[in-house]
């Protein structure tokens, strides 16, 4: 399975710089992984290559222009391929992990629309049906910062990108559960010892140890999570028992 990817974007070359490294070079050049990044300036008309204007009724910042992005689509649909099309927005739906796995099935060929400024005119909505999803409750610079994180969130859950596949399973959020501690070389330092049980070799045991603090650190840290979480009965008692040891 290949996970095809349009980027529109005003600069490029920040895209490029993060694509052409680590996972994601290696993902492209092992074709599991299409990216073509676009650059909405050229597809404006005029000789400054000016693909944002001042927002009609006032205002501060400037706002990004229609048109470009419209001449951008008409270009990618002439291939005939099917695309799924993705505005990044501070307004839009919470991108998650369910999110990127979802991504990650669809054969469709995704396109990310980077905003930018104060926004992207609104007729745009005209050109395509774009889905309008943010990466967290805050603003950035651009969009390239939040269109790179869905990108690199989702491109490593399609088979074969990661070395080994289980890595995409036994981390956070997956089972909306956080990740267990990890640990390395050496087994001591500064008088602090690895857990005993990782070094037992006793594989049941290691799964179990893991599947308990997983359990922990999550109700530590998201307790929310544990409401969607898969957690038997007797797990939910053994977490109640502990915060009652912790509060007496």
């Amino acid at each position: 399975m290949t996970m095809r990817c349009d980027i529109l974007t005003l600069f490029p070359e920040m895209i490029r710089s993060v694509i052409g490294t680590s996972i994601l070079a290696r993902a492209q050049e092992q074709g599991r992984l299409d990216v073509r990044v676009v650059d909405l300036r050229d597809y404006t008309v005029d000789r400054h290559r000016t693909a944002d204007d001042a927002p009609y009724g006032g205002g501060v910042g400037m706002v990004l222009k229609v048109e470009p992005i419209a001449r951008a689509v008409d270009a990618l649909n002439a291939d005939g391929e099917p695309r799924r099309w993705i505005s990044t927005s501070p307004r839009g739906r919470r991108f998650s992990h369910e999110t990127a796995g979802e991504w990650s099935r669809d054969p469709r060929r995704l396109v990310l629309l980077c905003g930018h400024y104060e926004g992207i005119d609104d007729r745009i909505g005209a050109v395509a049906p774009w889905e309008e999803v943010s990466i967290g409750d805050y603003v950035l610079t651009g969009g390239e910062l939040a269109a790179l994180v869905m990108l690199d969130a989702t491109a490593r859950l399609v088979p074969g990108v990661l070395g080994d596949p289980s890595s995409a399973v036994e981390e956070s959020f997956v089972d909306s559960l956080l990740e267990y501690p990890q640990y390395t070389r050496p087994a001591e330092f500064r008088g602090l010892r690895v857990p005993d049980v990782l070094l037992s070799g006793h594989h049941a045991a290691i799964r179990a140890w893991r599947r308990e603090q997983a359990l922990c650190e999550t109700r530590r840290r998201r307790p929310d999570l544990l409401e969607r979480a898969a957690v038997s009965e007797d797990e939910r008692r053994r977490l109640e028992a502990l915060d009652e040891r912790v509060s007496s």
